[in-house]
């Protein structure tokens, strides 16, 4: 289904079809990083049964009101899809639905940020159709690296195509043919390795390989820090503020290491204007979305 609206506002997906990938802890912090720059941005939730993405902002809600702090929180949308046996009219509603709300937001907000199922859903491939950026965190395993491409077990290099780049390729298209509009792909390396392994050697190649064929950016990024599994009950992310009232413990390196991961991949993005997660700008007007 082509979606015929399109928005003034940079729409951002945070994408993958496989669970556990950490696409929930990606879109909050990109949330927060974004309106740290003083952006309006709203959030939408395409996860109708985990519902990750809405039960973290919830938390910070929460925590700011424990202590007493204004911490930032986006517009939120958590939006309901029909699964139990949908018709071709279901989905043609709901995908209806969606792009309404999507233009209805862009006319307020500068920045949407989308969080997807981890599975394949129709909402999910409309949102990618919708996208300026698509984003795919991938933890740093074959197990993973299987979602965008095929494995010879033999040498352990990449000899093709998975499921997931034909999906995003056909969201690219129909992205190009509705709206003139380049999505930007960017695969972020997830849950990183302090260590230097063979295994990340071969997949490190191998997402190399898949770039050029499929046309992503390959950002290196987020390493396995317990930090960020500490900041989810409370609703937190690396760009709030370092200090014990805020954390609700004693900060430490890890907290500065994590911010510094965030803000690579902010900048990593070059988003429209040149924000940029230090705060730098180049000729940026707010105003224009």
């Amino acid at each position: 289904m082509l979606i015929e609206k399109a928005t003034s506002a940079q729409v951002i997906v945070v994408g993958n079809e496989k669970g556990g990938s950490g696409k929930s802890t990606i879109a909050m912090h990109l949330t927060i990083a974004l309106m740290k720059l003083n952006e309006r941005v709203a959030t939408i939730d395409l996860d109708s049964r985990q519902k990750t993405f809405t039960h973290y902002i919830e938390n910070r809600h929460d925590w700011a009101q424990h202590i007493a702090r204004d911490l930032g929180i986006p517009k939120h949308v958590y939006f309901v899809e029909n699964m139990d046996h949908p018709t071709v009219e279901d989905e043609t509603a709901d995908g209806k639905a969606l792009a309404d709300q999507i233009d209805a937001l862009a006319r307020q907000y500068n920045f949407i940020v989308i969080d997807t199922p981890g599975r394949n859903s129709n909402l999910g491939r409309l949102a990618l159709s919708m996208a300026n950026i698509v984003i795919t965190p991938l933890n740093d395993s074959f197990v993973d690296l299987d979602v965008l491409g095929t494995v010879d077990p033999k040498s352990l290099t990449v000899i093709g195509k998975s499921h997931y780049s034909q999906v995003v390729e056909e969201a690219r298209q129909q992205r190009q043919l509705r709206d003139n509009v380049s999505i930007d792909w960017i695969v972020l390396r997830n849950r990183l390795s302090m260590l230097g392994s063979r295994n990340t050697r071969l997949v490190g190649e191998g997402l190399q390989k898949l770039s050029q064929a499929l046309k992503f950016r390959c950002v290196e990024g987020i390493a396995e820090r317990v930090v960020f599994r500490e900041f989810y009950p409370r609703g937190l992310t690396a760009f709030d503020a370092l200090d014990e009232i805020t954390l609700g413990t004693r900060p430490t390196v890890s907290h500065v290491t994590a911010r510094f991961e965030i803000e690579n991949l902010v900048n990593a993005m070059r988003l429209r204007g040149g924000a940029t997660a230090s705060g730098d700008r180049a000729g940026h007007n707010r105003d224009a979305a």
